[in-house]
């Protein structure tokens, strides 16, 4: 893709990152119910790096983990888009689809919309074959959200994520998926 992509939805822009996103994204980061599934929270400087490489990406291939905004009322809530899962694992290389969403903004369905966009435009742009989405077992948030997205779980395909340490209470993972409809 020559463009960085802006999807739009009725009540959402995901679009590439600007620098006004630093600060809510660091606070975002920083709050531990949004982070209560994460290894650790950010620090600022970890945020700060961490959405560079999702901006860089965004600008080399036109897609991936997007800024989300609330259109005509709050310029960012999150992320939320497609990123390339690489580590080693049965079911890697895969494309990925995942999301956070700021504490303020749970509970509007908001994080469904923008995967919702995000995934059509994996299958119908990208011409993905599948997508997967993946959590620890306690995030049921999550689960139920890629259940709402039409994924499924298989219990065989779960997974330790090799990016945690044996022993970490987060190493345990579970996998959904979604293949493209070609009915």
């Amino acid at each position: 893709m020559d463009t960085p992509v802006t999807l739009q939805t009725q009540r959402l822009r995901l679009r590439p990152w600007l620098p006004a996103d630093a600060e809510p994204f660091a606070r975002m980061n920083a709050d531990p119910e949004v982070m209560a599934h994460y290894p650790t929270r950010l620090t600022r400087a970890q945020s700060d790096e961490q959405m560079n490489r999702l901006a860089r990406h965004i600008t080399e291939t036109g897609w991936g983990l997007w800024a989300v905004e609330v259109i005509d009322i709050e310029p960012f809530i999150g992320y939320c888009g497609l990123w390339p899962a690489t580590f080693d694992a049965p079911f890697t290389p895969a494309i990925e689809i995942g999301w956070r969403i700021a504490r303020p903004f749970w509970g509007k369905s908001y994080a469904f919309e923008a995967a919702e966009a995000a995934m059509n435009f994996g299958f119908e742009t990208l011409g993905l074959a599948e997508i997967v989405s993946f959590t620890t077992p306690a995030n049921v948030r999550s689960q139920r959200l890629m259940e709402r997205l039409g994924m499924s779980r298989n219990p065989a395909d779960d997974f330790d994520h090799p990016r945690l340490p044996v022993g970490h209470p987060m190493r345990p993972h579970v996998l959904y998926r979604k293949s493209r409809d070609l009915s």
